[in-house]
C-alpha cells in the first residue's frame, strides 16, 4: 500500500472534496483511502497500483492542483510567489473593476437604470467596449470555475460550478451581457468568501502554534554557558531556562526553582496552578513571577501542543452526520434543479406558445438561484469554527461527528476515582482507644506503612509528615497478605489493618464493639485502617479519596441541561460508593465493578438511553468508553494515551467542561440548523420569483451570495465561544 500526501490548491470547501473523490474514482479501493485535511488544503491517498504523478494528473483534471507535500513545503519556503498567493483575489478584483466599466459604458448609451433592469429583453444594440468589458469580466471571474465546470460535464455529475458556467454562457447567447458577467463576477466573489471563511477558521487553529515561542534559552552542557537556540534545536534531555512572564518552549520536567503556570491556553482553565521540582508544563503555558529550570521531555514536534493542533486538523476527516447528509441532499438537488430549468425554458414555448426568450432566461435564474454554494459551505464552516473554539477552551474534539453527539446526550456514566474523586487518598479522622494520642496512634501508623507503596499508606505518611511528626521505619516488618502488617515500633509490637486482621488480633467481643464503630465510619465513604498492640485496639484512621469540589455543581448543572440519567461506575465498595453517590446528587451507581464489568452495563445504557457517555481517565476505562457512543476523557493534558483513546479529551482536571461542551454542541447544532434553514428559504423564495418572472439572474446572485455570507458569518460566531 502506497501513502502519498498532497496540497491541493484549489480545495477550500466540500464541494472540492466531492470533486476529488470523483475523481479517484478509479484509483482507490474506497472513500476510507482518503483523508481530507480541509484547514491545510491537504489529500492523503492510499493505494496499490497507481503511482503519485497518477494521482496527481486525476487531480489536475479537476481544475485544481496537487503538489506533492515535501515539495510545498519547499516551494513555500522559497518560491511562494505573490500570485499564488493571491490570484484569486487579483483576478475576483479584476472581475468587479471590468463589470463596472463595462456597465459604465453600457449606462451611456441605454441609462443608468435600463442598463441594470433590462433583464429577459435582447441588448443587440449594446457598445462593443461594454460587450468587450463583460468578456473580461467572465473569463476573469470564471477563471477557477470553468474548469471544475468542464470536469463535471465530463463525469455527467453536475455541481454548483456546472450550474454558475451553463447559467454564464445561457446568459451571453441570448445577448444578456450584463447579466452573465454580473454572474461570474458575483459567484467568484462568493467563492472567495468560503475560502477567506477557511482560511479565518485556518488562523484559529494556527494561532495555536504562536503559543510557544519560537525561540528559547538553554544551558550548553559542554561549555556549561547559557546559548540561544530555535525550536527546531531542542533534544529531549536538554535544560531549558525560563525567566518571570515568559512562554514555555516545550514540554518538560521542574528541575530546579518554583513558580505559578498559567495554563489557560492550553487547559482553559482560569487560575495559575502551583509548579515545583518534578511537576510537569507543557509548551504553549505562561510562566508566572519565578525563573525556573526545566529538563526538556519532548521534542517541539511531539509536545502536548501539537498533539492537539494535530488532532484538530485530523477532526476534518471525521464529519458530522449533518455535514454527510447536505453533501447527500446537494448531490441530488443539483441535477432535479437542472431538470427543473429544463422544463421551465422548454415546456411553456413549446405547449402554450410562450417567448422562448424570456423562459430561457427564468430557467437561468432558476439555476442561479438553485446553486447549492450557501447550504454546502453552511455546515464545515459552523463544524471548523465550533472544533476550533472547543480547542481554545481546553476541550479536544476529534471530529464534527464528536461535536454533533453531545448535543443528543441522555445519559452519561462517570467512572470514580480520578473523575469525580480526587484519586488520592487522603487522612479524614483519627479516633484513639485505650488512652492512646492522636499524633502517637499515626507515628506508629506512619512507621508501620513506611515499608508499603500502597496509596493509603502513602496517605498515613503524608499526614504524618504534614503533622511534623517523625517516624521511622517499623522492625521485623511483616506484610499479612489481603490483610495489613505488622512490626516493632520503639520495642513494641503492633499490628495494623482490616476487619479480618482485627478479628485474628483481638478477642470477639471486643472486635465487635470495635467493628461497629468502624462500620459507622465505614457508612461516610470512608476506609477504615485500625491500628492495635498486643490483644487491644489502639484506635483506627479514616481514609477517603476527596470528592471535587467541582462535582456537585457539575451534576446539578448536567441534570439543569436535560441529561436523564446519570450514573456513577467503581470498582470501590458499596458503602463508599453509596456515600459519594448520595453526597454529589449521582442519580444511580454500581459498585464492586472490573473494567468488563463497566463495558457491559454501558451496553446495556446505550440500549436504554441510545446515546450516553462515558467519562473516565481514558486508559483503564477504555473498554467502557469504546461501548458508549463516545467517550471523554479527564485530565487528558498529562496523557498522550488519554487523547489516543477517548472521542473528546478535556485537557484540564475539570469536570465543568462537560456542562459547556453540552452548551456549546447545542449552540453548533442551533447555527447549523439556522443555516440550513436559512439558505433552502432564501432559495424557494426566489424559485417561487422566477417562476412569476420577478427575478434576474444578477439578483438571483447576489440573493446567494448574501445568503453565503450570511450562514459563513453566522457561523464564524463560534469562534467567539
Amino acid at each position: 500500500m502506497n501513502t502519498y500526501i498532497f496540497k491541493v490548491e484549489g480545495m477550500d470547501c466540500a464541494e472540492e472534496i466531492a470533486i476529488i473523490k470523483r475523481a479517484l474514482d478509479d484509483y482507490i479501493n474506497d472513500e476510507q483511502s482518503l483523508g481530507f485535511d480541509l484547514l491545510n488544503g491537504k489529500l492523503t491517498v492510499q493505494t496499490v497500483d497507481h503511482s503519485e504523478t497518477v494521482i496527481s494528473k486525476a487531480i489536475a483534471a479537476t481544475g485544481m492542483t496537487a503538489l506533492p507535500w515535501q515539495n510545498y513545503i519547499e516551494r513555500q519556503a522559497h518560491e511562494d510567489t505573490l500570485w499564488k498567493r493571491y490570484s484569486h483575489l487579483a483576478l475576483t478584483s479584476i472581475s468587479g473593476v471590468c463589470l463596472f466599466i463595462g456597465y459604465a459604458f453600457h449606462a451611456q448609451v441605454h441609462g443608468w437604470v435600463h442598463a441594470l433592469v433590462s433583464h429577459g429583453q435582447a441588448s443587440f444594440s449594446m457598445p462593443t467596449t461594454s460587450m468587450v468589458f463583460y468578456g473580461l469580466t467572465v473569463i476573469s471571474g470564471g477563471w477557477f470555475v470553468f474548469p471544475k465546470a468542464l470536469f463535471a460535464l465530463r463525469r455527467l455529475r453536475p455541481d454548483m460550478n456546472l450550474l454558475m458556467t451553463t447559467a454564464v454562457i445561457g446568459a451571453i447567447i441570448i445577448g444578456q451581457w450584463f447579466e452573465a458577467a454580473a454572474v461570474a463576477f458575483l459567484f467568484s466573489l462568493a467563492l472567495l468568501l468560503e475560502t477567506w471563511s477557511i482560511g479565518r477558521a485556518r488562523k484559529a487553529i494556527k494561532s495555536l502554534l504562536d503559543l510557544a515561542p519560537q525561540t528559547l534559552r538553554y544551558l550548553d552542557k559542554k561549555s556549561g554557558k547559557v546559548k540561544e537556540g530555535t525550536l527546531c534545536c531542542v533534544k529531549v534531555g536538554m535544560t531549558v531556562l525560563v525567566r518571570p512572564g515568559e512562554k514555555i518552549p516545550v514540554d518538560g520536567e521542574i528541575s530546579q526553582g518554583a513558580t505559578h503556570i498559567n495554563q489557560a491556553p492550553i487547559t482553559g482553565e482560569s487560575m495559575p496552578v502551583a509548579k515545583q521540582v518534578g511537576d510537569e508544563i507543557f509548551a504553549g503555558t505562561i510562566n508566572g513571577d519565578g525563573a525556573f529550570e526545566y529538563t526538556a521531555t519532548k521534542t517541539s514536534n511531539d509536545s502536548m501542543l501539537a498533539q492537539i493542533i494535530k488532532r484538530v486538523e485530523e477532526a476534518q476527516g471525521h464529519r458530522a452526520h449533518t455535514e454527510q447528509w447536505v453533501d447527500t441532499f446537494a448531490r441530488y438537488y443539483t441535477p432535479a434543479m437542472m431538470g427543473l430549468a429544463l422544463l421551465i425554458a422548454v415546456i411553456p414555448p413549446l405547449l402554450f406558445g410562450q417567448s422562448w426568450l424570456e423562459y430561457i432566461y427564468q430557467a437561468l435564474v432558476i439555476l442561479v438561484i438553485a446553486c447549492p454554494c450557501a447550504l454546502v459551505i453552511s455546515t464545515p464552516v459552523s463544524i471548523v469554527a465550533g472544533l476550533s473554539a472547543a480547542a481554545k477552551a481546553g476541550v479536544l474534539i476529534k471530529g464534527g461527528v464528536y461535536l454533533e453527539l453531545p448535543a443528543k446526550l441522555r445519559a452519561i456514566a462517570f467512572d470514580k476515582t480520578g473523575t469525580l474523586t480526587y484519586g488520592k487518598p487522603e487522612v479524614k479522622s483519627i479516633h484513639t482507644m485505650n488512652e492512646h494520642t492522636e499524633t502517637r496512634l499515626l507515628q506508629v501508623a506512619a512507621s508501620l506503612e513506611a515499608n508499603s507503596e500502597h496509596p493509603i499508606a502513602r496517605a498515613i505518611c503524608l499526614k504524618a509528615n504534614a503533622e511534623g511528626i517523625g517516624y521511622k521505619r517499623a522492625d521485623d516488618f511483616n506484610a499479612i497478605k489481603g490483610k495489613g502488617a505488622q512490626g516493632n515500633v520503639d520495642g513494641n509490637d503492633y499490628w495494623l489493618g482490616n476487619h479480618r486482621l482485627l478479628l485474628e488480633k483481638v478477642s470477639r467481643q471486643t472486635a465487635l464493639n470495635v467493628s461497629e464503630k468502624v462500620k459507622q465510619l465505614e457508612q461516610t465513604g470512608r476506609t477504615v485502617v485500625v491500628i492495635g498492640r498486643e490483644d487491644h485496639v489502639c484506635g483506627f484512621i479514616g481514609i477517603a479519596d476527596s470528592v471535587k469540589e467541582v462535582a456537585q455543581p457539575t451534576i446539578s448543572k448536567l441534570k439543569h441541561a436535560g441529561i436523564e440519567k446519570l450514573i456513577m461506575l467503581t470498582g470501590d465498595n458499596q458503602e463508599t460508593a453509596r456515600a459519594i453517590a448520595c453526597s454529589i446528587g449521582i442519580d444511580e451507581y454500581k459498585a464492586e465493578l472490573l473494567p468488563d464489568d463497566k463495558s457491559r452495563y454501558v451496553a446495556q445504557l446505550a440500549q436504554r438511553y441510545e446515546t450516553i457517555a462515558m467519562v473516565g481517565d481514558g486508559i483503564n476505562d477504555a473498554p467502557a468508553m469504546a461501548t458508549a457512543t463516545f467517550g471523554i476523557a479527564m485530565g487528558a493534558m498529562g496523557s498522550d494515551v488519554a487523547i489516543e483513546t477517548a472521542d473528546i479529551a478535556l485537557m484540564s482536571d475539570d469536570l465543568s467542561k462537560i456542562p459547556w461542551l453540552i452548551k456549546h454542541s447545542k449552540r453548533c447544532m442551533t447555527i447549523i440548523k439556522q443555516n440550513i434553514v436559512f439558505s433552502l428559504c432564501v432559495k424557494a423564495v426566489f424559485i417561487i420569483l422566477a417562476t412569476f418572472g420577478l427575478a434576474s439572474l444578477w439578483m438571483a446572485i447576489a440573493a446567494d451570495m448574501g445568503t453565503s455570507l450570511i450562514v459563513i458569518f453566522n457561523g464564524l460566531r463560534l469562534l467567539a465561544l
